[in-house]
């Protein structure tokens, strides 16, 4: 299956929901006005686009009608795609430029952080770098287990301690092994959770401070994992997220099994945090790098 077929099937469910009632409003137009403006916004709401961006999408939307002088209400399917794709545009590559580079991956348990970490080695890879995993989510055994599965599969090496370790001596003993061994990217799993909110915001800081110490010039990426079938509460966690961790990028996972795609342009607009990378299927290559184009494209055409 090709990448666009990836994508478009991943997005089937929100493009069904969204296309049906759209075509369907649509069609009760002879003309755009005010009123069709209003009902797209609602229908964009539904699909978790947030309500902020939908009144933004839908104003740059009645800007560009005016300036082309567009009448046809049919025409407004192609034109929002054209919108979405600008508005998504920017930021979604990996910066990675230096020899070891670190990702970070954050996020709270359930939304799939572990295989994603599996899934992104697996494709850094097959793109000719040499990975090493940090398993410093010491709160739970299981993590730390599944993170060897994963590791195992995707062919790279893994740094971990006993459950219950220190998380930052992890980090420390995995960026040192980087270091001495020639990888070219290092990424770190982290607890999901702790006792409380601090106590994990706490950690990710010291986490933070060792990588910074240990390797102060690498570029660094600050993931948020994020599930799009949790709709507007992903959105709430990228939020927290970025005020106690400043992330870098956002993946979003689970999209094959949600209506509820739209929550891409919330976090994208409403945070301006850029998507990275999208889940769109349990295989071992069905994380896929964020393209604004295709995703507009798997979203809105039939």
């Amino acid at each position: 299956m090709g990448l666009f077929s990836k994508i478009g099937q991943g997005l089937k469910k929100t493009r069904d929901a969204m296309m049906n009632s759209m075509n369907s409003m649509l069609r009760g137009f002879t003309r755009i006005d005010a009123e069709l403006f209003e009902e797209l916004e609602e229908i964009l709401v539904m699909g978790d686009v947030g309500t902020a961006t939908a009144s933004r999408i839908c104003e740059q939307l009645h800007q560009t009608v005016k300036e082309r002088g567009i009448n046809d209400p049919m025409a407004i399917r192609e034109l929002l795609q054209e919108t979405v794709a600008n508005m998504l545009e920017g930021g979604q590559e990996l910066t990675l430029g230096t020899k070891p580079s670190v990702i970070l991956v954050i996020g709270v348990n359930g939304v799939g952080k572990t295989t994603t970490i599996g899934k992104m080695a697996a494709r850094l890879k097959a793109d000719g770098k040499k990975v090493i995993l940090g398993a410093a989510d010491t709160f739970r055994a299981a993590a730390i287990e599944q993170l060897e599965v994963w590791a195992d599969r995707a062919g790279v090496e893994i740094v971990k301690h006993a459950q219950g370790a220190d998380p930052a001596a992890v980090v420390f003993d995995t960026v040192s092994a980087a270091k001495a061994r020639g990888a070219d990217v290092v990424i770190c799993d982290t607890a999901g959770r702790l006792h409380n909110k601090k106590n994990l915001m706490d950690e990710l800081a010291k986490i933070g401070r060792v990588i910074d110490r240990e390797l102060p010039d690498a570029d660094k990426e600050i993931m948020l994992v994020v599930d799009a079938t949790t709709g507007q509460n992903a959105v709430n966690q990228a939020r927290e997220f970025k005020q106690a961790a400043g992330i870098t990028g956002i993946v979003l996972t689970k999209l094959d099994g949600t209506a509820r795609g739209g929550v891409v342009l919330a976090i994208r607009e409403d945070l301006q945090v850029p998507v990275k990378f999208i889940g769109v299927g349990e295989g071992i290559d069905d994380l896929q790098p964020f393209d604004p184009a295709q995703f507009a494209q798997g979203l809105f055409e039939e």
